[in-house]
């Protein structure tokens, strides 16, 4: 597993992202090729896979990101599925095709905290049309038990 990109975190120059479908896109951040973007060193988790219509991010809970009741924030589990579920559409898109999410729904199983270990949110393409893309997303233990799910809708449009 993957934590942090040789590139290193950055923006990738926009044009550079319109010219590449997001599967290519992807899997060049994956690789290290292309920087990962900063709210993944914000918030300290990692492209684990990537395939056409799936993407996992791993991310392990720490004391910083604590609520006042003494567990993980609930909006660190909704930004991990929110982006699986997005970048799994964005691995469907062709090159000057943007998404932006219309809607999400999470429903939270379990609470993190830092005695959880290592976690997975896996984001999985359910429809994609020619304006409109759902997808699925499931954020899991090392064990395999789950801690929230969701499904989003997101706007297709071209950029």
């Amino acid at each position: 597993m993957m934590r942090m990109p040789e590139a290193g975190f950055g923006v990738v120059p926009v044009e550079r992202a319109r010219s590449m479908d997001g599967l290519t896109l992807f899997r060049a951040i994956r690789s290290g090729r292309l920087p990962a973007p900063p709210i993944a060193r914000v918030l300290g988790f990692w492209i684990d896979e990537v395939e056409d219509g799936r993407v996992t991010f791993a991310y392990e809970p720490v004391l910083d990101h604590y609520n006042p009741i003494g567990s993980v924030h609930g909006g660190i589990a909704a930004t991990l599925l929110d982006s699986v579920m997005g970048c799994s559409i964005h691995t469907k898109l062709e090159a000057g095709t943007g998404y932006t999410t219309v809607e999400i729904k999470i429903n939270y199983v379990r609470a993190m905290t830092e005695r959880t270990g290592e976690v997975r949110a896996e984001g999985k393409v359910i429809n994609l049309g020619s304006r409109i893309a759902t997808a699925e997303g499931r954020l899991t233990d090392s064990a395999g038990k789950l801690l929230a799910h969701g499904t989003t809708t997101c706007l297709l449009f071209p950029i």
